[in-house]
């Protein structure tokens, strides 16, 4: 399925993204990994900081409502992981005082990781998978709910080195392609790096085309 996903064009649209569900609710987005303790919840940090210093309210309220959760319930209740945190921390999410830094700060804080529920299956309007498996479980679980699955994406279609290890793989340069993002609990601080790195990548690429649908979906249009 890696090899065969459709990737959005580099510069990410509202049209590249699932439309709301409602134009009265907060477009609601769900990181998907493992556990829930390490790709999805940084994902969903980093996103938060992105977004709130764009100017997009995330608490609920309005705007974008950004959260996380796992297809396993193995690390039900726990904080995010401390490789993870010490991660975040150095490179500044959740230090400060300012707003945004307030906003993932208590992300952090009240994260309890669980398994996505058959509520926030249905409730999402984009579900970003880390891995194919997490896409191919949520994809499996839609189904049998009756759930629209083209809500359930692979974080990494909209991560611009990925875009480009296609056209590489296409021209026969590249090694094996994926949009999988490695789980870097098995490893060390600089694979929790690396996957910020892609986190980073990724939410940089998604915020502008958010920041439109939020304004476009807000009630004085702004």
């Amino acid at each position: 399925m890696s090899e065969t996903m459709t990737l959005v064009s580099p510069i990410i649209t509202p049209a590249d993204l699932p439309a709301p569900r409602t134009t009265t609710e907060p477009y609601r987005i769900v990181m998907v990994c493992t556990g829930n303790i390490c790709r999805s919840a940084m994902a969903e940090v980093v996103l938060i900081d992105r977004l709130t210093a764009a100017g997009v309210p995330t608490d609920g309220a309005a705007g974008v409502l950004v959260t996380s959760a796992g297809v396993s319930d193995e690390e039900l209740g726990n904080p995010v992981d401390r490789r993870a945190r010490r991660v975040l921390a150095n490179h500044g999410y959740g230090v400060g005082a300012s707003p945004t830094d307030r906003a993932c700060a208590g992300a952090i804080a009240t994260h309890h990781a669980h398994r996505l529920s058959d509520r926030e299956l249905a409730d999402a309007d984009l579900l970003l998978a880390m891995t194919c498996g997490h896409h191919r479980e949520m994809t499996r679980r839609a189904e049998r709910l009756g759930l629209d699955a083209s809500r359930i994406r692979m974080f990494r279609e909209l991560d611009p080195h990925a875009l480009a290890q296609r056209q590489e793989l296409a021209e026969g340069a590249g090694a094996r392609y994926s949009l999988d993002v490695p789980d870097p609990w098995y490893g060390t601080v600089e694979d929790f790096m690396e996957t910020l790195e892609v986190v980073e990548r990724v939410s940089d690429a998604l915020t502008p085309a958010l920041v439109e649908l939020a304004a476009g979906s807000s009630p004085d249009g702004r």
